[in-house]
C-alpha cells in the first residue's frame, strides 16, 4: 500500500501539502491536483481512523535547534524538556544543522503530526515559519528572533553581550581588537558584532572592518577565522567571538601560534563547552542556556492552553566574567 510520503514524492509537494488536500483544508487548485492525480496512480486511500484522531493535537511539541553538537543547545533542550514534562508533554529533538530546507522538513513533520507546538531557534533569516502559523500552531522563537513575525520569542541581549566583552578588552588596554563572527544570515551573529562595534567606537577606538572575520559557528571555522585574523600584516592585539564553539578552535589556533588569552587579549561569547574553567586572562559571557528552555516551553505551553494577547519577548540577563591573569 502506497505511503502519504510516496504521493508526496510522486506530486513534488510536501507530506504536510498532501495531508492538507485530504484533510479539506486550503490548497491551492494546482497543488491539490498533483496530489489527487498522484495519489490514483499509487492507488492511494487516506486512512480515515487515522486522519480522524490526526486532527486533535497530540501532547507533543517540537523543539528545531540549529546544532545539538553545541552544548548551548543541548542545555537549552534540557530546559524545555523539563518544562514540558512537568505538564505532561513529550519533546520531539529535531537538528536542522543550519540547514533552511532540512529545517522545513520538520516544520513539515509537525504540522502532518498536529504536533502542538513548536519551539524554534530558526537556522537563518530566511526560516519560514507559515505552515505553522497559518494553521494557527503556538510558535516560540528561542535564541534567535522572529525575523520579520510576530511571534513570541525568549532571547539573552546579544549586542550589549558583545559590548561588554568587547568594553572588557578595552579595559585592559588593548586597542585593536578583532571579532570573529558568525554566518551573516543569523540574527545572533548580526547583533553580537553590533556590540563589537558598539564598544570600539565608545573606547574610543576604530572600527576596522579587516578585523572583522566570519566564520560558520563551528570549532573549524573559529579556527580558520583565527589563523586569518593573525596573518594579517597587521593582527589584531585581541579578539571577541561570537559563540562558544568558534571560541574553541580560535583558543586552538592561538596556542598553536605560541599565544595565549594573557598575552593576546580573549573575550568569548558563551561558556567554552566541556571546560571547568576558561584560561587565565579570558573573558566570557555567560548564556541562561537551560533557563532560555524553561522559559521558551513554558510560554508554549500557556498557548496551548489558550492564553491570548498579543506575541511577547522575554530577555533574559547575560552575566560577564573574567577569569584573573596570573601575577
Amino acid at each position: 500500500m502506497a505511503t502519504i510520503y510516496e504521493v508526496a514524492r510522486l506530486a513534488g509537494v510536501s507530506p504536510a501539502t498532501v495531508s492538507r488536500v485530504f484533510n479539506g483544508t486550503s490548497v491551492s487548485a494546482e497543488k491539490a491536483k498533483l496530489v489527487r492525480d498522484a495519489a490514483d496512480h499509487l492507488a492511494y486511500t487516506p486512512n480515515r481512523a487515522a486522519r480522524t484522531l490526526r486532527r486533535r493535537l497530540s501532547e507533543v511539541i517540537a523543539l528545531i535547534i540549529p546544532d545539538i553538537e553545541n552544548p548551548f543547545f543541548t542545555s537549552l533542550a534540557r530546559g524545555v524538556e523539563d518544562a514540558a514534562r512537568a505538564a505532561g508533554y513529550s519533546v520531539v529533538l529535531c537538528n536542522s544543522d543550519e540547514d533552511v530546507a532540512k529545517e522545513a522538513k520538520y516544520i513539515d513533520i509537525a504540522v502532518l503530526e498536529n504536533m502542538a507546538g513548536v519551539i524554534i531557534a530558526a537556522a537563518s533569516d530566511d526560516s519560514d515559519l507559515h505552515p505553522l502559523l497559518s494553521r494557527s500552531r503556538p510558535v516560540v522563537a528561542v535564541d534567535r528572533g522572529p525575523h520579520g513575525l510576530d511571534i513570541d520569542a525568549v532571547m539573552v541581549d546579544n549586542r550589549a553581550g558583545g559590548a561588554a566583552a568587547t568594553a572588557a578588552l578595552v579595559a585592559h588596554g588593548f586597542t585593536r581588537i578583532g571579532c570573529i563572527t558568525g554566518p551573516s544570515d543569523v540574527e545572533t551573529a548580526q547583533h553580537r558584532t553590533d556590540g563589537w562595534r558598539d564598544a570600539l567606537r565608545a573606547g574610543g577606538l576604530v572600527v576596522d572592518e579587516r578585523l572583522l572575520a566570519p566564520a560558520d559557528y563551528r570549532v573549524d571555522g573559529g579556527r580558520a577565522a583565527m589563523q586569518a585574523l593573525l596573518a594579517l600584516p597587521e593582527p589584531p592585539d585581541a579578539v571577541f567571538v561570537a559563540n562558544n564553539l568558534m571560541s574553541v578552535g580560535a583558543l586552538q589556533a592561538l596556542y598553536s601560534a605560541g599565544l595565549t588569552p594573557e598575552s593576546f587579549g580573549f573575550a568569548a561569547f558563551g561558556d567554552l563547552p566541556f571546560a571547568a574553567f576558561a584560561p587565565a586572562g579570558m573573558t566570557v559571557v555567560h548564556v541562561p542556556a537551560r533557563a532560555m528552555g524553561r522559559t521558551a516551553a513554558s510560554m508554549l505551553l500557556g498557548r496551548i492552553a489558550g492564553e491570548g494577547g498579543p506575541p511577547r519577548t522575554v530577555v533574559l540577563r547575560n552575566e560577564l566574567s573574567q577569569t584573573p591573569r596570573r601575577r
